[in-house]
Parts: C-alpha cells; sequence; structure tokens
C-alpha cells in the first residue's frame, strides 16, 4: 500500500470525528477531538496522525494552534514527534488499565446507566435514520467494508474494528450533532470496555447482530435496524452492568 492510500484510509477512519471548530475556542475544541480520536482508537498505538497540514485543515485551525495541541498531547505522553523523512506525530500504545485500583477509579467517574441510555438513544436513531432516508453506493460501500473488517479482526484490534463500525453508522445518518455527541459518548464506552474482558462468545453474537443491523439498514428495513440496535446495545450494557455495577 502506498503512503498516499494509506493516509487516505486514515482521513476516512477520522471523517466522523474532525470536523471544523467554531471560532473563539479553537484550542480546546481542537483537544478535545484530537483526545477522541486517540481514545476510540481511530489511531492505533504506533501509527502516525495525519500531517499538520491535513489536521489544520479539517479542523480549521491555524498550524500554530495544533501544534500547541499537539504539545499538550506529548506532554501528557499520549503522543510523540519524530523527525526525519518517515517523521511526523505518532500515537503512543496504551499502557495497561492499572489494576482494581484503576478500575474503581474509573468506575467512580462515570455514572454508567446516563451513558449506556444516551448511548443507545443515539445509535438507535442514527440506524433508523440511515435505514430510513437510505444511502448512497459509496455509503453502502462503507459500510460494508467497516463490516467487513470486524469479522477479520484480529482479538486485539477487534474493539478499534468495532468503534469504526459505529462510528461510520453514526456519521451516515446525516446529522453531524448526532455524530459529534455519539463520537464523544463512544469514546467514554470504550473507557468502560476496557475494564471488562473480551469474551469471544459474546463477540460472536456480537457479530450477527452487526450482519442483521447492517443488512437491515440496507435494506431501507428502520424498525428492523432500529430493533437490532437496541439489541445489540442492551447486550453490551448487560455485560458493563454485570462486571462494573
Amino acid at each position: 500500500m502506498s503512503w498516499e492510500s494509506d493516509a487516505q484510509g486514515v482521513g476516512d477512519r477520522l471523517a466522523p470525528v474532525l470536523r471544523p471548530v467554531r471560532a473563539g475556542n479553537g484550542f480546546e475544541e481542537a483537544l478535545e477531538q484530537i483526545l477522541q480520536v486517540v481514545r476510540l482508537g481511530l489511531v492505533p498505538g504506533g501509527e502516525r496522525l495525519p500531517a499538520e497540514r491535513e489536521l489544520a485543515e479539517r479542523l480549521g485551525i491555524s498550524r500554530v494552534t495544533l501544534r500547541e495541541v499537539l504539545k499538550v498531547l506529548q506532554d501528557q505522553g499520549l503522543v510523540e514527534a519524530r523527525r526525519g523523512r518517515y517523521g511526523g506525530t505518532f500515537v503512543l500504545p496504551r499502557a495497561d488499565a492499572g489494576g482494581e485500583d484503576e478500575l474503581r477509579r474509573r468506575i467512580a467517574e462515570v455514572d454508567i446507566e446516563d451513558v449506556l441510555r444516551f448511548r443507545e438513544v443515539l445509535e438507535v436513531g442514527a440506524a433508523g435514520l440511515c435505514a430510513a432516508y437510505g444511502l448512497t453506493q459509496e455509503q453502502a460501500d462503507r459500510l460494508r467494508e467497516a463490516l467487513a473488517r470486524t469479522h477479520d479482526a484480529p482479538l486485539a484490534d477487534y474493539r478499534r474494528l468495532d468503534t469504526l463500525l459505529h462510528l461510520t453508522l453514526a456519521e451516515l445518518c446525516g446529522s453531524p450533532s448526532l455524530t459529534a455527541q455519539y463520537a464523544a459518548v463512544r469514546a467514554t464506552v470504550n473507557d468502560l470496555l476496557d475494564c471488562i474482558p473480551l469474551l469471544v462468545r459474546n463477540l460472536e453474537h456480537s457479530q450477527r447482530q452487526h450482519t442483521a443491523l447492517v443488512e437491515a439498514v440496507l435494506d431501507g428495513d428502520a424498525d428492523g435496524a432500529r430493533e437490532m440496535m437496541r439489541e445489540h446495545c442492551a447486550g453490551t450494557a448487560a455485560l458493563l452492568r454485570g462486571f462494573l455495577a
């Protein structure tokens, strides 16, 4: 794969999250969005963020402001800058969860029920909208590709590609506001998921639900898409409540 095509692939992954910031809070909103990219695993540890020029254009900020944002991330140990022909800003691998004490700290800071219910509202709504309004051929292909990646994913990479599938569906519903809200709540959901084990049987079940969900969306079955997404969210919620509540 060429560098150009690889860069384009990264850009597509980031499309649901990166958007022009509002005047007045450029630094803060740009930092929030790039933090979401890192927390959602859209650029995995060891991979490079898009070039400064592309990031600045996507966010609608100056490169000076972007460099201030990247400096904060570097100071926090989330990214590192590398020089040279193959240099750039690289996401650092995430540290392990940190054991029981870290688990308790992270749970204490999150209202799990609020997160799970808000996530369900957004995801069920997005699925219904995609099915009701229909997708272009290009959009349908994007959704199919995102689904296929989850089927082929190694266990260690599954949650990142699962996240990308859900983000793609949220983006395709046609509401940038919903997409932005979903990206934020999904980052919190992923923090919770990082606290529980990957269960192969659950992943197999999720994959069947993903397939049925995508089929309903592509068939224009809005009721079926909403019901399948509701069922899918309920399965994840049951696991999180069981382990964390």
